[in-house]
């Protein structure tokens, strides 16, 4: 329990703060904070989230083929796509994200497509672990983050 003095200069403090509310509303105003939802078709989420110039993609996958260099393939595809979609490129990717099914049998065909893929002079941080996917035929999931230019 604080003593009746010391409540008294906290209720004070934020009495006298809240003077100032109007002001940094106005601040706030200024930063042009805006965010864009593309392919919204989708009733669980957006594929693409365009926030204060950073792009947020959603995870790839592709079921048409059954092995991973031909799925992994069609996931950057739909990457590039994607980030056309959105005004970018691979070029300005910040982060990728990747699952691949089994990371002993899968890994090294999708770091083969990857690297022909990737922009050697604009690579992004990237992590790839093994996960359970959720369909069977899935074999790799891909999903970026980007800076719009």
């Amino acid at each position: 329990r604080l003593p009746s003095r010391t409540v008294a200069i906290i209720s004070h403090y934020y009495i006298s703060r809240s003077q100032f509310s109007p002001t940094l509303k106005n601040i706030n105003s200024r930063t042009n904070m805006t965010t864009t939802r593309m392919g919204t078709d989708d009733p669980r989420m957006s594929k693409i989230v365009i926030h204060n110039g950073v792009v947020y993609i959603s995870g790839q996958t592709d079921a048409t083929t059954n092995d991973i260099q031909g799925q992994t393939q069609n996931v950057l595809a739909k990457v590039d796509d994607l980030l056309s979609q959105a005004g970018t490129s691979k070029s300005n990717i910040l982060t990728a994200s990747i699952w691949v099914k089994d990371i002993n049998r899968d890994f090294k065909g999708m770091n083969e497509v990857w690297n022909k893929w990737v922009d050697p002079e604009n690579k992004p941080v990237r992590f790839c672990v093994e996960a359970n996917m959720a369909r069977e035929q899935l074999l790799v999931e891909v999903q970026v983050t980007c800076a719009t230019k």
